[in-house]
């Protein structure tokens, strides 16, 4: 019978436990991650150093025209991929086992939580993980302090208002706002 791999299972949603045997491997990639956010976040680096250490963490080269303001705090690293003209503003936490997908020319205000992780319900039981991956489609902007919670696509040109908590999903050009957050106004162009 074939098996999947611990990454294949926590990317599809399936149950992982930090007590399974093979959690060894994810646990391995989180303290290298800490490692080169340490970094990222403790030095004196230029836009273009900042752009190659945020392509070490996520394992994947990204575009020069991204620009990141550090500090930036992120679990797991390789499950996130952006677009071009990508700008984050400092402070954001990604929490990224089950995958987070930004398109192009999105903004990322400060403070953004973009979280793919839950624990279980169960008091016995929540060493066991599951998650849901985060879509953020192109033109976004994801206002101060606004928390994206798993499993949440945000359709092209919407706006999420500052401080708002996104349970569900966001259609193509709104604006979205509260907690939990919901359509406020829809975007004429």
């Amino acid at each position: 019978m074939w098996h999947k791999d611990i990454f294949e299972r926590d990317l599809s949603g399936e149950c992982v436990s930090t007590k399974e045997e093979e959690f060894y491997k994810i646990k391995e990639i989180i303290e290298s991650t800490i490692k080169l956010t340490r970094k990222l976040n403790t030095q004196d680096l230029s836009p273009k150093e900042v752009r190659e250490l945020f392509s070490q963490i996520i394992n994947k080269e990204v575009d020069e025209s991204t620009w990141i303001i550090p500090p930036f705090y992120v679990d797991f690293g390789r499950n996130i991929s952006v677009g071009k003209n990508f700008f984050m503003n400092q402070c954001c936490t990604f929490m990224d086992r089950g995958g987070i997908s930004i398109g192009d020319d999105v903004f990322i205000g400060p403070k953004v939580c973009l979280t793919t992780i839950n624990h279980d319900l169960n008091p016995y039981a929540r060493t066991n993980t599951f998650c849901k991956g985060i879509v953020i489609e192109n033109r976004v902007w994801i206002g101060i302090n606004a928390t994206i919670c798993p499993g949440v696509r945000i359709g092209e040109n919407s706006i999420i208002a500052a401080g708002s908590v996104v349970t569900k999903d966001v259609p193509a050009n709104v604006i979205v706002g509260g907690n939990h957050a919901r359509v406020i106004k829809r975007l004429e162009f």
